[in-house]
């Protein structure tokens, strides 16, 4: 017999869903709806449908390991599929609407999924992949419109009565699976664990993370769709706060929200930020009063900090990827916070923060990998990665996408500091080598959108016979505004180092992005793969 043991509970996240109807039962969860109405359940609700619809998946002959695909934005329905489809010992496949379509193709068919879950707002794109996702047996519309001639998602798990026990998983069974979105190549599978899940939401929930208690009211803006969002409905569940969603991403719908529902955090990209801005400042109107405010996906210029923390907000950059599901790193006060200046504080908080317990960092020479580089706050090298909720291996593959210690090459150019905070400079194939010394050209561009009359500025390095490679700037100027390429430089000029200085500005109508928003540098070097320097 043994003394002294702890009883065996398996992480399932099942688990997060029971708790949240049990102890927060009539917390709210708000949807606005694309067409503008609105919807109020709560946890006790997403609990309930989750049942009928994991009895739902049943009567379609779905089995454990079976892969559900979604379609769609942030709502309560697409929430009660995170929990319906893992209870009954599903996979849920959330595909981003964002990419093209050989690469819709591609996922669904990769990920075998039989079941597709969507908004009525992506029906053309449903009608366009019928036939090029042959093993998908059911269709089913979140939102159905009046007229609609399928199976809607309310009538559909409307059938069941919820009298539904979740199946018993293995904790390192599967639960969701999620693509990157495949800058090179076809975008690749990840697949989480109940475990991993369940470790990186109790890691989500720590002060220097999320933070969540009772009292908070979350409007994520990232979508559901891509990297988990973010993990924050696992983590909100746990925590049994109110979400607020809203299926569009219209600046004055979030507003609106905000205000009128007493949101005291979000998290989204830059990109949502700026259109905040742009709205409140057109209509002359006051910004939300946040709590907090979470940002990823690329680096926050450092107005948009300033501006968020003179409001009153607590700003955290936040950094990972898919495959580290996603949280890496989260912003927050350090043990000197109240000692630091304002500027100070921004200067920090321009960072992406530091790691959460369960991931650790290192920094490799970007010449040569075997060489470790100190927490010194100025080495710069590629970022790797290793915790319970980092990938191992990408879904179909054999081969361990890790090390032999477990290390995964981001593909970050990344600066430890010796506070723990860590500062991305650059991706690996975007940083910029000139004379044999490294550019970033993510400073470049955070700095240039700094000028008043620049909305978006992208570097990339261009030939040059002399140092190998020197930085061009696009840039996108803000709709009315003027300024010319030697104002452009003389604004930076005291931004960076003399020899960052871009050899030239070209200005353009638009810069191309991902699927996930994020700057393509790839798109853009094909778009100017013929340009040449003056004096190359």
């Amino acid at each position: 017999m043994s003394l002294g043991a702890m009883q065996d509970w398996s992480m399932r996240v099942a688990h997060v869903i029971d708790h949240a109807a049990r102890e927060a039962p009539d917390r709210e969860i708000v949807t606005h709806w694309a067409d503008g109405s609105e919807t109020r359940t709560d946890w006790a609700g997403i609990h309930r449908d989750a049942r009928k619809m994991a009895q739902a998946l049943q009567a379609l002959g779905l089995k454990k390991g079976d892969k559900v695909a979604s379609l769609a934005m942030n709502h309560a329905r697409h929430l009660v599929s995170w929990f319906g489809v893992a209870g009954m010992g599903g996979v849920l496949h959330t595909c981003n609407p964002r990419l093209f379509e050989d690469q819709l193709e591609y996922i669904v068919n990769h990920a075998e999924d039989r079941v597709m879950i969507y908004d009525a707002a992506f029906q053309p794109i449903i009608d366009k992949m019928r036939d090029k996702w042959p093993g998908v047996e059911h269709y089913i519309c979140f939102d159905p419109p009046e007229e609609f001639d399928g199976v809607g998602f309310e009538d559909w798990i409307g059938e069941q009565d919820g009298d539904f026990e979740w199946l018993a998983v293995d904790e390192r069974d599967p639960c969701m699976i999620c693509y990157t979105s495949g800058t090179t190549g076809h975008p690749k599978g990840v697949q989480y664990e109940h475990r991993s899940t369940m470790l990186h939401a109790i890691a989500g929930l720590q002060p220097a993370a999320f933070n969540f208690s009772a009292s908070s009211v979350m409007l994520p803006v990232v979508p559901m769709f891509h990297a988990a969002s973010w993990g924050l409905p696992y983590a909100g569940a746990m925590a049994g706060i109110k979400f607020v969603f809203s299926a569009v991403n219209d600046p004055a719908v979030l507003d609106d929200l905000m205000k009128r529902e007493g949101v005291t955090d979000s998290a989204g990209v830059p990109t949502v930020w700026l259109a905040h801005f742009h709205y409140a400042d057109a209509k002359g109107i006051e910004l939300p009063k946040l709590r907090a405010a979470t940002i990823g996906g690329s680096a926050a210029p450092r107005f948009m900090i300033e501006r968020l923390m003179k409001n009153g907000t607590r700003v955290q950059h936040a950094w990972g990827m898919t495959e580290t599901s996603p949280i890496g790193t989260v912003g927050g006060p350090t043990a000197d916070w109240d000692d630091l200046t304002f500027e100070q504080q921004v200067d920090k908080t321009m960072k992406q923060g530091r790691p959460i317990f369960g991931v650790e960092l290192r920094t490799v020479d970007l010449d040569d990998p075997t060489k470790v580089l100190p927490r010194d706050g100025t080495s710069s090298g590629a970022l790797h990665i290793r915790g319970p909720w980092v990938l191992k291996r990408y879904f179909k593959t054999d081969e361990d996408a890790i090390d032999a210690e477990g290390w995964f090459n981001t593909g970050d150019v990344a600066i430890l500091h010796p506070d723990g905070t860590m500062q991305i400079t650059d991706r690996t194939k975007d940083v910029i080598k000139s004379g044999g010394e490294w550019i970033s050209s993510v400073e470049l561009e955070n700095a240039a959108v700094g000028h008043p009359a620049v909305a978006e500025a992208a570097a990339i390095g261009m030939y040059h016979p002399k140092w190998d490679e020197r930085p061009v700037l696009f840039v996108v100027r803000k709709e009315g505004a003027e300024c010319s390429a030697e104002e452009v430089v003389n604004f930076l000029s005291d931004k960076v180092a003399k020899w960052w200085l871009p050899d030239a500005v070209e200005f353009v109508d638009d810069i191309p992005h991902t699927a996930t928003g994020k700057i393509s540098k790839k798109d853009l070097r094909d778009r100017f793969g013929d340009y040449k320097l003056a004096d190359a």
